[in-house]
């Protein structure tokens, strides 16, 4: 793996800054989504100034507004750490969904492994690891005041956006879900009465090209408006595969194939209510994901031994994107939604807000579990998916006058979970565990310890075939409340009680009644082969049992803000909030002892309390923001998902400490459409001290979480500069470098990533009435080579697998404006 040079990485990632905070204020008609033409307000002691200022000579810093606390804001007002990204700044950093933004929102994380619906969202070195749909997400994910139910449940194209609202630590009041590490906002562009339209296309590396159409604008003056988005992506996939003696037929993985439209109408009956209607519906098929290992073990030899071809990467580089599977790597996903956001101002003081909304998600993946060309094991597409279908309700009252702003409102959701799993055996599957057994001797060791005929103990194409039924009904009431104790002071005090019920029905199967576990329990043979004929997935004790579980919770949370505005310029503040992430059930086969099914799977809630000190500072006649604050939060009961090589156990850890510091800086430099931007987290995230709650987690205690760098910076530049009287010239760089960090929840030293960094840029030219523009465009420009993940290959001890980050892509990108 190629490694950047940590120090000049660092002193480049300050030097040209990429937008931590944002340059231009979207304005705002409502406290979730902008729906009316305005300028934004003037910061806090200067008068009203004009949006399209932001970047001018005078080099004032126009306003940024932000919705973190259910109302319109300037960020320098609010005493939450929040990184806001407008969409010019979303569109020169390439941000296309939500792992995009890691590359420039400091202290974010986000990786995906097995598919991209596992994916997982960190912040400040805290988040839930995916692969398991029965844990919620510690980062929630919001989009137009919609909670999507999990990370990998909103991970897909995000359209034409507003603006990002990344809010770091606890979000224990305002938010449809107690999320206990953070929130990531986002809010699409809605509905104008000023006609727009654009068309976007462009062309790359790896045969990419995506096209999307874009327009608004009234159907009936001042009363109802429209927009329209459509968008289709396709590319090749980068990883080329060796597939042995199939079934497998592609050569290449990780591709894309993706459509997404939205529609919006925006109803104006009167000044005083809009009706905001959302509609949007997309699709993805891909050939997604697979892995190639980074240490090939002992284990190698026997999938050398039992494939056509060579069976496994060994001694080569996984960043070299060759690897082998002889099983598809299908994914499929569909999702699509409706909602209703109603705004209705009661008087002068007083608006209503209520939004209702029904989502529906469906991912499918088939897997190589194995990863080789060997056909030991695998997930089929068919019948390994997870369905959500989530009905939620939120309503809101705000009363607003010149020293009490205040919040009263409800939450609802239904949210149902349908999970289905399989892993089959392969027709190398018994073979494989004979020469495991044997030391590489004896394919035929697992007839000799049962007594079964060879080929008869795991039958090609039967396994596991488990669902599991899993409903939550969750209620809250909350109210925030800020009030103003004397000029420049004021006091926020926040509470919520949610009342939640979750049930699970969980039916195990065995599509063959696993003879051979059912052989070796009852036979005199060595436990350790006990134990391997009898793993999770071919344990007899499985055949056609179902399980009932029902886990009820309610809970209080709640903040305190106290800040102080020194001057028009500087406001500090401190804060406590304490939150929770519910308990659940573990949606895998658990157990005490081979032949001895555990039928309680559920873990316990996620609870933290946190306390942060800022400051919000506009300085040198408000050409810059520099904003800071210190963090020190506790979680108990934190919920760690951990892959033990044939199945998942969520184990309840005591205690981890997340304490540190974030900055963001904007800077414009009073040279006309030069803004630069830099942001940097530093986070102390560490277990608590604690004897090892499995045998495979004995590093934990005392050491940093897994994908908890201690130093995330970002940094960079946007510039819009004439060329002369026609044309100008656009450009624009964005870096984020992280410090060392491991990828595996086990902490496996064999599992770090070293420092690297991530550099984007665009060139581009446009005419002043900026009615095209034609840009080229590079991500990973430095080709950096890096982990997301690295695991434990399955069944193969002392072989490891690395699933890592995209590699170099360029191309040219054309925009028409209407």
């Amino acid at each position: 793996m190629k490694k950047l040079h940590t120090v000049s990485t660092a002193v480049l990632a300050l030097a040209i800054a990429q937008p931590a905070m944002a340059q231009d204020a979207a304005s705002a008609g409502n406290a979730d989504q902008p729906t009316q033409d305005q300028p934004a307000p003037a910061a806090p002691g200067t008068a009203p100034s004009d949006p399209a200022a932001a970047a001018s000579d005078s080099g004032d810093v126009s306003e940024i507004i932000v919705t973190a606390q259910k109302r319109e804001q300037s960020l320098q007002d609010v005493p939450v750490v929040v990184s806001v990204l407008n969409q010019k700044q979303l569109e020169a950093a390439g941000v296309r969904d939500i792992k995009d933004l890691q590359t420039i929102t400091p202290g974010l994380n986000v990786t995906s492994s097995t598919s991209p619906a596992q994916t997982s969202v960190r912040i400040r070195g805290v988040g839930t690891v995916g692969d398991n749909p029965g844990l919620e997400s510690s980062v929630g994910t919001i989009v137009d005041g919609v909670y999507r139910a999990r990370s990998g449940v909103a991970f897909g194209d995000l359209g034409e956006l507003e603006r990002v609202e990344v809010l770091k630590g606890p979000q224990s009041t305002l938010f449809g879900k107690n999320m206990s590490a953070g929130v990531i906002n986002v809010i699409t562009a809605a509905p104008s009465f000023t006609p727009s339209a654009e068309v976007v296309g462009s062309y790359g590396n790896y045969n990419a090209w995506t096209l999307s159409a874009a327009a608004t604008g009234p159907i009936i003056d001042d009363v109802l408006a429209a927009r329209l988005f459509v968008l289709k992506r396709e590319r090749d996939g980068y990883w080329d595969v060796s597939t042995g003696s199939g079934p497998r037929t592609s050569k290449h993985s990780d591709n894309e194939n993706n459509w997404t439209v939205r529609g919006q109408l925006l109803f104006r009956p009167t000044e005083s209510i809009d009706v905001k209607l959302i509609a949007d519906w997309s699709e993805r098929d891909e050939d997604c994901c697979v892995n190639a290992p980074s240490i090939a073990g002992p284990t190698a030899a026997f999938i050398d031994a039992l494939a056509s071809d060579a069976g496994t990467l060994r001694g080569g580089d996984p960043f070299d994107r060759f690897t082998y599977a002889n099983r598809p790597t299908q994914f499929r996903i569909r999702d699509h939604g409706v909602s209703a956001q109603v705004d209705w101002e009661l008087s002068d003081n007083l608006d209503l807000t209520s939004i209702s909304a029904y989502r529906y998600y469906k991912s499918n993946s088939g897997i190589d579990i194995d990863y080789s060309s060997a056909d030991i094991w695998y997930r089929d597409a068919g019948g390994n998916s997870n369905q959500f279908k989530v009905f939620s309700q939120e309503v809101r009252l705000a009363y607003n006058n010149d020293w009490l702003h205040s919040i009263l409102g409800g939450f609802y959701s239904d949210e149902r979970l349908d999970s289905r799993q399989n892993t089959f055996f392969g027709t190398d599957y018994e073979r494989y565990f004979g020469l495991l057994l044997s030391g590489g001797a004896n394919p035929n060791t697992v007839s000799a310890l049962t007594g079964l005929p060879v080929g008869t103990n795991f039958v090609a194409g039967t396994g596991q075939v488990d669902q599991h039924d899993h409903k939550a009904r969750s209620f809250a009431v909350f109210t925030d409340n800020t009030i103003t104790l004397a000029e420049g002071l004021d006091l926020s005090l926040g509470l919520r009680y949610t009342d939640e019920l979750k049930r699970v029905t969980s039916h195990y199967m065995n599509s063959a009644p696993a003879n051979a576990c059912a052989a070796a329990l009852a036979r005199p043979i060595p436990a350790a082969a006990k134990a391997a004929i009898c793993a999770p997935n071919a344990d007899s004790a499985f055949n056609n049992i179902t399980t009932t579980q029902r886990r009820p919770e309610s809970r209080f949370s709640g903040s305190a803000k106290l800040q102080y505005r020194f001057s028009p310029g500087v406001m500090a503040y401190a804060s406590y909030a304490n939150g929770f992430k519910s308990g659940g059930f573990n949606l895998d086969r658990a157990r005490f002892a081979p032949g001895q099914i555990n039928p309680d799977t559920s873990f316990a809630t996620e609870k933290v309390q946190s306390y942060e000190l800022g400051a919000k500072t506009t300085l040198f006649d408000r050409r810059v923001l520099a904003n800071v604050a210190a963090f020190h939060q506790t979680y108990k009961g934190f919920q760690l998902n951990t892959y033990t090589g044939v199945s998942f156990v969520v184990t309840s850890i005591p205690k981890v400490v997340s304490k540190g510091v974030d900055l963001d800086l904007l800077w414009n430099t009073g040279i006309q459409g030069l803004t630069l931007n830099a942001g940097a987290t530093y986070a102390d995230t560490k277990f608590g001290n604690f004897p090892p709650p499995l045998s495979n987690l004995t590093r934990l205690s005392g050491n940093t979480l897994p994908y908890a760098a201690k130093w995330n910076v970002t940094g960079g530049f946007t510039s819009k500069q004439p060329l002369n009287d026609d044309f100008n010239f656009l450009s624009s760089a964005s870096i984020k470098w992280s410090s060392r960090y491991n990828t595996g929840s086990n902490l496996d030293p064999k599992k770090f990533q070293e420092p690297f960094a991530i550099v984007n840029a665009r060139i581009g030219i446009e005419p002043v009435n900026e009615a095209w523009s034609l840009e080229l465009y590079v991500q990973n420009l430095t080709n950096s080579d890096y982990y997301q993940v690295v695991v434990d290959q399955p069944l193969q001890s002392g072989t490891y697998g690395a699933f890592v980050g995209s590699p170099r892509r360029y191309g040219v990108t054309g925009r028409v404006r209407f």
